[in-house]
């Protein structure tokens, strides 16, 4: 069994914090997005497709730096965050969470959109006929039938939030207790004679971690799947 340090399991515990608040806080806004691309035609989607998908291809040092600029302390928005509400993330564990959150978002919006892609939209229109409203229709026929699209999206987004380095090292930088995740530790140990040992002992809870929530959520789906087949 892995030993690990108090300053190790200090770095787990805050990635899983801050992965687990960055998938659900993102989620609601993930699956509107999805519902949206899916569902709508309007001028501007191709953009919005494109905002969303851009942090997969920027290098995350680039978004860390554009995170940096816009919601620092001198940003437009971290500024006026500050001044209104007290609230900083520049350097702060919130702001990984944020970090995180931007990172994993085009994963979670492309698996949420395929799922939404796959259900009969005359299933939703049957149902408006009878009287549902929307918001009905999306809870009681929607909403069950891309679960499993939304379960796979959270699990990747949480797996992305864990291993994410380059945005959140440059926003929030790497302070022990109160930024540093699994990997800025690993990438710090392995700059100091003897941080070996730590960095492997890390790497294989990260990978752990990783693994457990892709069982979980194939799992999970595959139970929900089951349930919507046997109704």
């Amino acid at each position: 069994m892995l030993q690990l340090s108090p300053e190790e399991w200090t770095a787990v515990a805050l990635s899983i914090r801050v992965a687990g608040w960055a998938t659900l806080l993102s989620l609601p806004l993930g699956i509107a997005t999805a519902l949206l691309l899916a569902r709508r035609r309007f001028w501007g989607r191709e953009l919005l497709n494109g905002l969303v998908h851009l942090p997969l291809i920027l290098p995350p040092v680039v978004t860390g730096y554009m995170l940096l600029l816009l919601f620092g302390r001198r940003g437009p928005i971290g500024s006026l965050l500050e001044e209104t509400f007290g609230i900083v993330l520049a350097f702060r564990w919130t702001g990984a969470v944020l970090a995180c959150a931007i990172m994993a978002f085009p994963l979670m919006v492309r698996a949420i959109r395929l799922a939404v892609e796959a259900v009969d939209p005359k299933l939703e229109q049957a149902a408006g006929t009878l009287g549902a409203n929307r918001l009905w229709t999306f809870a009681t026929i929607t909403l069950p039938l891309i679960l499993p699209g939304v379960i796979a999206g959270a699990i990747l987004a949480f797996a992305k939030a864990m291993g994410e380095f380059g945005a959140t090292i440059t926003f929030v930088s790497s302070i022990p207790g109160e930024t540093q995740t699994i990997p800025s530790a690993i990438y710090a140990l392995i700059q100091v004679p003897g941080g070996e040992s730590g960095a492997l002992r890390l790497t294989a809870v990260s990978i752990a971690v990783a693994m457990a929530a892709l069982l979980a959520s194939e799992a999970v789906a595959r139970l929900v799947a089951r349930r919507i087949a046997d109704r």
